[in-house]
């Protein structure tokens, strides 16, 4: 059974690994969409489609050709991503009287791991962190890339309206059954907005938190966020032609074992570590074991050369 880590959370019957839980899906909206497969060991391998078998009409007393269809096999290895929290006994002790400073730095600690995990779903890859995963950037190739224009499309002008929305709604489309959900900057998310209202189809729907959010064509928009760094997860500073200030917007198909799915080998882990023996501190142990795969290779797509 695939659940989201949101409705994981409403399962747990640990009261801290639930806010932990809830944190992380607050600070990272593609997990408020993104199923998570539980696997056995560390690593999960599965069939993707290559090519369909040939199919004719045939005539009487005629034969078919016989042909059969091709399947790539790929595997996903799961990452360790996670970290400890320390608060020094006379901190928790002095200093508590208004917050409890341990679950105030568990919850700087889990908002670290959002970004963290946020990031490397759309800019991971293993050439320049080993220990980590590859990320839709690096995943997504071919027709799944569209190119807004050859030189960048500065969405800015109205006379680029068009082009625009027609490119993202070729997006919309390049994904299996449609995109569940489009991810972007805070810079574009209000650029498209603002041309969403100007030409009068501006959209709102509810978020898994019943929070008010912006759509386009009835496909939730969200901010793919920040870096721990203050850094935005999507920027722009990518090239397209000879621009070299250009960002993008991607659309994503979500289903477990279908389309894009999380991998995971028990869930988001919270341990209350106690005082270690080493010094004076209380620790709090937040790991979790994840993967990502494209069971589909039009799970996602990727709008490159928006200029805003």
């Amino acid at each position: 059974m695939a659940l989201t880590l949101l409705e994981s959370a409403k399962l747990s019957q640990n009261t801290l690994q639930q806010g932990v839980i809830e944190t992380f899906v607050q600070n990272a909206p593609i997990l408020q969409y993104l199923p998570f497969m539980e696997i056995q060991g560390n690593a999960y391998s599965y069939n993707r489609e290559d090519s369909l078998p040939g199919i004719a009409f045939r005539g009487v007393n005629e034969a078919y050709t016989e042909s059969t269809g091709a399947l790539n096999q790929l595997t996903e290895s799961l990452a360790i991503m996670g970290g400890d929290a320390d608060v020094d006994k006379f901190i928790q002790q002095t200093r508590s009287n208004l917050n409890d400073q341990r679950a105030v730095h568990t919850a700087l600690k889990t908002k670290a791991a959002a970004y963290k995990f946020q990031d490397t779903f759309f800019n991971g890859d293993i050439a320049v962190d080993s220990k980590s995963f590859d990320g839709l950037k690096k995943r997504l190739t071919g027709a799944q890339v569209i190119t807004a224009a050859t030189n960048g499309l500065n969405i800015g002008d109205a006379a680029n309206y068009d082009t625009f929305l027609e490119a993202l709604d070729a997006l919309l489309y390049q994904t299996r059954g449609r995109a569940d959900a489009l991810y972007m900057d805070s810079k574009t998310m209000i650029r498209l907005n603002t041309i969403a209202r100007k030409l009068g189809f501006h959209e709102t729907t509810v978020d898994a938190f019943g929070r008010q959010v912006s759509a386009y064509n009835g496909v939730p928009i969200f901010d793919a966020g920040d870096k721990a760094d203050g850094n935005k997860v999507i920027g722009h500073s990518e090239t397209t032609g000879t621009a070299t200030n250009t960002t993008s917007i991607y659309a994503v198909k979500f289903g477990a074992d279908e389309f894009a799915s999380g991998l995971t080998n028990g869930g988001v882990m919270v341990t209350d570590l106690g005082e270690v023996q080493d010094k004076p501190v209380y620790r709090t142990r937040i790991e979790f074991y994840t993967g990502l795969a494209l069971f589909d290779g039009k799970s996602a797509a990727r709008l490159s050369g928006i200029i805003v």
